[in-house]
């Protein structure tokens, strides 16, 4: 016992490498921030803390990692990017119109490498052949198109 009061220090090092091994099996982000807190009582008998304070800078620590840190890396892992499969990927790309577009009479684009069947996204307009236009919206086997303005000299 007296090797352990005498080297404290390792015995928090022990125990936070023990706790970052076991946080490798589970991945649930809490038992690393137990191996901070259990750092934070290893610097704590380094520095010649007594043994409650050793266990209260180590618990204090570890609760500090739980609430503030852990949240935050766990929604930045969880978060990522939209996936869009199917024809939600074709929206936001552009074509140019064969002929003209309109609500009553739709034309044919060619976008993402397939033929779709194009409506304007406002019923009352007109796109003209060889107008660039951005896709907006998939419903079914039609995709509804918005010319896209263009600065002319």
């Amino acid at each position: 016992m007296d090797w352990l009061s005498d080297n404290a220090w390792a015995a928090w090092l022990g125990l936070a490498a023990v706790l970052g091994l076991a946080e490798l099996v589970s991945l649930d982000l809490v038992l690393i921030m137990l191996a901070v807190g259990a750092v934070g009582g290893a610097v704590t008998a380094a520095a010649g803390g007594a043994v409650v304070l050793q266990v209260i800078v180590a618990a204090v620590v570890s609760v500090g990692m739980l609430a503030m840190v852990r949240p935050n890396v766990v929604r930045r892992l969880h978060s990522g990017p939209e996936l869009r499969v199917g024809p939600q990927t074709l929206i936001g790309l552009q074509a140019v119109t064969p002929g003209d577009i309109s609500a009553l009479a739709p034309g044919r684009i060619k976008v993402g490498g397939e033929d779709w069947l194009a409506k304007p996204y406002d019923e009352h307009l007109i796109i003209p052949a060889g107008s660039t236009v951005e896709v907006l919206e998939i419903r079914g086997a039609t995709a509804y198109v918005h010319p896209i303005a263009t600065l002319e000299p």
